[in-house]
């Protein structure tokens, strides 16, 4: 049986989309969203989440929103896939309840700009490797960690800093990985 998955791409595109808006009305309410950041305080969350960087980057290269979609899905879910650790460090701790203020504080125009950010460097991202140019895309993906630990720090101060080691590395796999992917297959357009 051959089936030709392709003609159910932008369905499924649209079904995901809609499950990560649901998700994200979910965190609305402040009994789910302390659940889920509880479950976020396992350091496993932290390291996996820039691994999305990966599909996600492979997704749009092939031009496939299904699998932009489902990996963007399966990013927001990943923060409670773990559970809640045994232990914490203060910092770690410190910095996630400043997460958790912020996202739970009034929302001033300020604030909406700042936010827009994080879909706007996926519309980037995505639009670079659909273009397939690898040098803006890993580009890129540097600026989403150097400004992702930029933030961390000016908002969460000495806690931020915990965020260093998960993106640093997330980084490094994620440009290793996309680098040499992509030039392996000798496709990616450089500029």
């Amino acid at each position: 049986m051959n089936l030709d998955i392709r003609k159910y791409d932008k369905p499924l595109a649209l079904v995901f989309g809609l499950l990560t808006m649901a998700l994200i009305l979910a965190l609305t309410n402040q009994e789910f969203l302390s659940w889920a950041f509880t479950r976020h305080q396992n350091f496993l969350s932290w390291y996996i989440r820039p691994l999305f960087l990966i599909p996600f980057c492979y997704f749009a290269y092939k031009r496939s929103w299904a699998g932009i979609s489902i990996t963007i899905f399966l990013l927001a879910t990943s923060m409670f896939w773990f559970p809640k650790p045994e232990t914490i460090s203060p910092e770690a701790a410190q910095f996630l309840q400043m997460e958790l203020d912020y996202l739970t504080s009034d929302w001033s125009f300020a604030k909406i700009l700042m936010t827009l950010l994080v879909p706007i460097s996926f519309i980037i991202l995505g639009a670079a490797f659909w273009k397939r140019n690898l040098l803006i895309g890993i580009s890129v993906i540097v600026l989403i960690a150097v400004v992702k630990v930029i933030w961390s720090v000016i908002f969460g101060g000495e806690s931020g800093t915990s965020i260093i080691a998960p993106a640093s590395l997330g980084l490094i796999i994620c440009v290793i990985l996309i680098y040499f992917g992509l030039r392996r297959s000798g496709k990616a357009k450089k500029e």
